[in-house]
């Protein structure tokens, strides 16, 4: 029976390991890079070519495991015997199962009532201490980096620079798929790792001569979260994105320097756009992504209107979580008028043709 490699053995050449590092895994890498086959004609482009990497098929359901597996690596390596993080969800969940796998103790902070509660549930059954803060995502991780400075804590957020290293994974994997660089990525951002991380991943694949081009990045923060596209911290963020609802990016500078570098940009979209590409994904794709996600398509669909992006353009879209984190959203967006009938076959066939 033919064994996958661990994500960390696969890049290893790529990743800042040893020999001594040992490798904490879950299956993670690998994903689909699937063809959209509905949405490009839907939305007057037939001739766009047009690809999803689905991120959520990790093994917690987010991009976040790329990362995770290097970090907790590393700080096994290191002789850690806890590790901490601030999240909006997807970072609790990777980072409690990495630890678990690895016998640390985790701690996660979340700003209260502001989480999915997929992600949620993942992290407590996980076996990680949750606290709750009454505050946001910023103010949540700014408590964690005072705690570190006083506990033999690790932290796992990707203010952890072996996350970003993990994560850059997904570039390379994206080009070995396609043969080929796309001519644009679309990306969700919101504390803004994950695009830093696939331009670190390009720009060293066109070093190495794996490929000759790279992609024009374009993020796309939800606009009550947009920090980067406002200049300035927003206090409190709001979307109903919830995994991209921060208000002062912790990699900043470094997306900024991504989208500057490939001639993309950093944008916005309304929760209205977002809600709007989640359905679309869903009914024309059969792809299930939670609603931040969906950001990087909505910000497609608004590029494609803004005559932005040629219509035989290659264009991937990074859907970094899977929907089931946040099933409160789907059951809103979708069928909202769902009615019990008696088991008969004439009540259903009533039930059809209404």
């Amino acid at each position: 029976m033919s064994k996958k490699l661990a994500l960390i053995e696969k890049y290893r050449e790529h990743l800042p390991v040893t020999d001594k590092t040992p490798i904490v895994s879950l299956g993670e890498g690998g994903t689909p890079l699937v063809a959209a086959e509905n949405l490009p004609r839907h939305l007057g482009f037939p001739e766009l070519k047009l690809f999803f990497k689905l991120e959520g098929l990790n093994p917690t359901g987010s991009f976040k495991d790329r990362g995770m597996t290097l970090a907790i690596s590393k700080a096994v390596e290191a002789g850690a015997e806890a590790v901490i993080c601030a999240s909006t969800g997807n970072t609790s969940a990777s980072a409690a199962a990495f630890a678990g796998k690895a016998s640390l103790q985790c701690y996660v902070v979340l700003p209260a009532g502001k989480v999915a509660l997929g992600k949620v549930a993942q992290a407590m059954l996980f076996g990680a201490k949750v606290i709750q803060v009454n505050g946001n995502f910023d103010q949540a991780l700014s408590l964690v980096r005072e705690l570190a400075k006083e506990m033999n804590v690790t932290i796992v957020n990707s203010i952890n620079p072996y996350r970003l290293e993990g994560q850059k994974t997904a570039a390379i994997e994206m080009i070995e798929q396609l043969e080929e660089a796309p001519d644009f990525l679309f990306i969700p951002v919101g504390n803004a790792g994950n695009i830093s991380a696939y331009w670190r991943g390009f720009k060293l694949s066109r070093e190495l001569g794996i490929c000759r081009t790279s992609p024009r990045m374009f993020g796309f923060e939800a606009e009550g979260a947009a920090a980067i596209v406002r200049g300035k911290p927003i206090e409190n963020p709001e979307t109903i994105a919830t995994a991209i609802r921060i208000g002062n990016p912790a990699s900043w500078q470094e997306a900024v320097k991504a989208a500057e570098e490939s001639n993309g940009k950093i944008g916005c979209v309304s929760d209205a756009q977002i809600i709007q590409a989640y359905q679309l994904l869903a009914r024309l794709e059969g792809v299930f992504c939670e609603p931040s996600s969906a950001a990087a398509v909505a910000g497609l669909i608004k590029s494609l209107n803004e005559g932005v992006i040629p219509d035989k353009s290659l264009v991937t879209c990074i859907l970094t979580g899977n929907g089931l984190k946040d099933p409160d959203t789907a059951v809103k967006a979708g069928q909202t008028d769902i009615k019990s009938i008696e088991p008969s076959l004439g009540k259903l066939k009533e039930a059809i043709a209404k």
